[in-house]
């Protein structure tokens, strides 16, 4: 499920800026088909949906739900759920949790933020069930960084805020994204404006590439793809990751 999910992180961080038509996160779900691509085969395997809700002092809450088709659940079913509660100015979060339900397995990611010394502390809390023992394991570890530091759901809104406007092709910017328990590197690299066709209609969007590495420089995960409409709602229309064998789209759903 990283690769459907990671789809959602391919969304990441460039630095903030004003925008002529910079967007502000407001109450909304956005609702997306999962396709599977290999060849000739095009089938739907799943579908995410992500809402914006519980804006309250300062900070709202979201809250993302993947699931596989029933297909798709016979060779290795998903039920995942992403919740985090971000800081409404800065779009940085203050507390993520991901419970994956993936090929009969359960696991759970906790992440607390500390940005009180200046670095950005994640406390990182992950339960394991056993899959013979059905044991739960716990274990836990502390991660920093500094400077802008994301995860799989406030970088979907912190990169909506970017002003793609005054960027030029090829251009790219670097920033840090919690993963787990690990810290990563996201590169993103900003193509222009393409259009992209949506339900027989094309819509113009600014068009980006997501490198992850880790501190060693090491790649670890394949590059991927999104197609950001140009308007005022900046709403990922298109994401493309690579898999084994095909690949994962999200295509967004009106």
């Amino acid at each position: 499920m990283r690769n459907i999910l990671a789809l959602f992180v391919f969304m990441m961080s460039v630095a903030m800026a004003t925008a002529q038509q910079a967007y502000t996160p407001s109450v909304e779900k956005l609702r997306y088909k999962v396709m599977y691509k290999w060849g000739i085969i095009s089938k739907q395997a799943g579908t995410v949906t992500l809402s914006t809700h519980d804006f309250d002092d300062g900070y709202f809450r979201s809250t993302l739900v993947g699931r596989s088709a029933s297909w798709a659940d016979k060779f290795y079913s998903v039920r995942d759920t992403l919740t985090g509660t971000i800081m409404e100015d800065s779009l940085e979060p203050v507390y993520y949790e991901k419970i994956a339900r993936e090929g009969g397995e359960f696991k759970r990611d906790v992440i607390e933020y500390d940005r009180t010394t200046g670095e950005v502390i994640g406390n990182c809390h992950r339960w394991r069930e056993q899959k013979k023992t059905k044991e739960m394991v716990y274990s836990t570890v502390s991660i920093s960084g500094t400077g802008t530091t994301l995860d799989m759901l406030s970088s979907f809104y912190y990169m909506r805020h970017i002003d793609y406007q005054v960027m030029e092709p090829g251009q790219s910017v670097t920033t840090n994204i919690f993963s787990g328990t690990k810290k990563e590197t996201l590169k993103i690299t900003y193509h222009g404006i393409k259009k992209v066709e949506i339900d027989n209609k094309k819509y113009p969007c600014y068009y980006i590439r997501f490198t992850f590495t880790t501190g060693n420089g090491k790649k670890s995960s394949d590059d991927m793809q999104a197609w950001i409409s140009t308007d005022g709602n900046r709403i990922p229309l298109l994401m493309v990751g690579n898999l084994p064998i095909g690949s994962i789209r999200c295509y967004y759903q009106p």
